[in-house]
């Protein structure tokens, strides 16, 4: 068994992360200083977790967590298109400067690995289907221009410095503990939360634009199935379900899981929102034996449940 950091534990990803390391046995320490984060959402594990409140911007808390780990998953962020157009600066802080540190912080610690969170964002207005690692990336927002800044660190630091940094792009991660009352919360647990109010869900744009939905158990497994390998694996892979959904066919499928009328708002579309998304998940499968299992109908259908148990 080995010892995790797990930084960002107590938000979204982090701590479906961090239950699943507990849940096979491994020692997981959280730092997250709940910007975004819920120390609520690891209730569950709190007695098998070591929470550590603070920032990655804090060089010196940040050195104290990583003394003795094995692997460090950094997931802390600040996330949302909208909210760094809002607030680029904290974007840039958060996502580039706070990468910066937990990279030289692992350097200096001796980690194994460090798995990096990035973002399909970084690819912008692609036209090639299905994205691969190899594309230009032309990011269209703060968000995408932070996460492309951190994987550039990231390259060049494992190059620079010889420390193993694999950085996970996610495709539209959704899923339990995915926070729905957020002016910028995403789209799945947005629609949800609406549609259990009895409200109806507003549509940006006229709803063609595609993702490629992933549920969050199978990003779970790929930061831990990227721990696996033996050998170094530094660089970037795809994390995705490899189908792509429009945004009126979500919409209209979860009014179905709910059994409500498909009855939507539509409003213009908004700044820094991409028309499709659709991933090569190759690299990632060979490299590590990434295997997303849960489809979207299922992972849809298991997320409500958990809205309907839980909000």
């Amino acid at each position: 068994m080995a010892i995790f950091l797990v930084t960002g534990g107590a938000g979204f990803i982090g701590s479906n992360v961090a239950r699943s390391l507990v849940g096979l046995g491994h020692s997981v320490r959280v730092l997250d200083n709940l910007y975004t984060g819920f120390e609520k959402n690891l209730e569950d594990v709190q007695a098998d977790v070591e929470f550590v409140n603070g920032s990655i911007l804090n060089s010196n808390l940040l050195a104290s967590s990583m003394a003795g780990v094995d692997y460090c998953l950094h997931l802390a962020a600040i996330p949302s298109v909208p909210r760094s157009i809002n607030n680029p600066i904290a974007s840039n802080e958060a996502n580039v400067e706070g990468s910066v540190r937990v990279y030289l912080a692992a350097r200096d610690a001796g980690i194994k690995r460090v798995v990096s969170s990035s973002s399909s964002s970084v690819y912008g207005n692609n036209t090639v289907f299905p994205a691969t690692e190899e594309i230009p990336l032309s990011p269209i927002s703060p968000y995408a221009v932070s996460k492309m800044a951190a994987e550039h660190y990231a390259e060049v630091f494992s190059n620079l410095y010889d420390i193993d940094i694999v950085r996970l792009r996610y495709f539209n991660v959704f899923g339990p503990y995915q926070n729905p009352k957020s002016e910028y919360s995403a789209v799945i647990p947005k629609f949800i939360h609406l549609l259990l109010q009895g409200e109806r869900p507003v549509i940006h744009g006229d709803g063609s634009q595609s993702r490629d939905f992933t549920f969050i158990e199978n990003v779970v497994k790929a930061n831990i199935g990227a721990c696996d390998p033996e050998e170094p694996i530094a660089g970037a892979y795809n994390i995705a379900y490899g189908a792509s959904t429009s945004v009126l066919e979500l919409a209209t499928e979860l009014c179905s899981l709910l059994d409500v009328p498909p009855e939507f708002d539509f409003e213009p579309g908004r700044t820094g929102d991409v028309p499709r998304s659709l991933a090569s998940i190759k690299k990632a499968k060979e490299t590590f034996g990434f295997d997303p299992a849960v489809d979207l109908q299922e992972g849809l259908r298991r997320t409500v449940e958990w809205y309907r148990e839980n909000i």
